[in-house]
């Protein structure tokens, strides 16, 4: 089996993102591309010079309040959601939290059957089994693809966050911990089910991510 990777890409002008891409694309399976560094009228030229390999790219839009940098209003944000939507990106990654408090988003996303990643992070914490649990079964209720992500304290946190592939059922679930102790769960979620994982071309984007060259070799794909 072929264990998969996601470069995480967070660069600030269209052009960069197209270099970086090409670049990292030579070394992983998707990329992520984190939309939300780009200033807000870059974003339409950004998808349009990336276009042709957007099957392959999961699209990020990160609001501050969800540890990103998006420096507009939210209707903005929803706006360009929807103009993303249109280009049919592998994945269009969306917090739980912006689907839960927007219905008609919900619905045109429905509509233009649009691959949804439903995502939530917990920046500060590894929240308890029950509750992971509990937000496994609200978000798989919008997707077959979500992402769960806390930020471990402990092993034990590490643990929790990877208990809940036994949960997951059909869906595709990515479910890792972030800092020093969720290192080893960013590798271990591949061999419990997760369909890849983040990883960075060398300058992290996110704590305790391995780079794709380190990631490459922990997992041996070049067998």
């Amino acid at each position: 089996m072929k264990y998969k990777t996601c470069v995480s890409i967070a660069e600030k002008t269209p052009q960069k993102i197209k270099q970086t891409l090409k670049i990292a694309l030579k070394k992983s399976d998707y990329v992520e591309v984190r939309f939300d560094f780009l200033k807000i009228e870059q974003i339409p030229e950004a998808l349009e010079i990336i276009k042709n390999d957007l099957n392959k790219v999961v699209c990020t839009l990160r609001p501050k309040t969800e540890g990103g940098k998006f420096p507009g209003k939210e209707n903005e944000r929803i706006a360009i959601i929807k103009l993303i939507a249109e280009y049919s990106p592998f994945l269009l990654d969306i917090e739980f939290n912006t689907l839960n408090k927007n219905q008609e988003l919900k619905k045109y996303l429905k509509s233009t059957k649009t691959k949804l990643l439903v995502s939530w992070h917990d920046f500060k914490k590894t929240p308890t089994g029950a509750e992971l649990k509990k937000k496994l079964n609200q978000m798989s209720k919008m997707s077959s693809n979500v992402k769960i992500v806390s930020n471990a304290k402990s092993t034990e946190d590490s643990t929790r966050m990877l208990e809940l592939y036994n949960k997951k059922g059909k869906i595709n679930l990515i479910s890792f911990a972030m800092g020093d102790f969720g290192r080893i769960s960013r590798i271990l979620c591949l061999y419990l089910g997760s369909p890849y994982t983040y990883v960075s071309l060398g300058k992290t984007v996110a704590p305790g991510q391995f780079s794709v060259d380190e990631m490459n070799k922990i997992i041996n794909l070049k067998k």
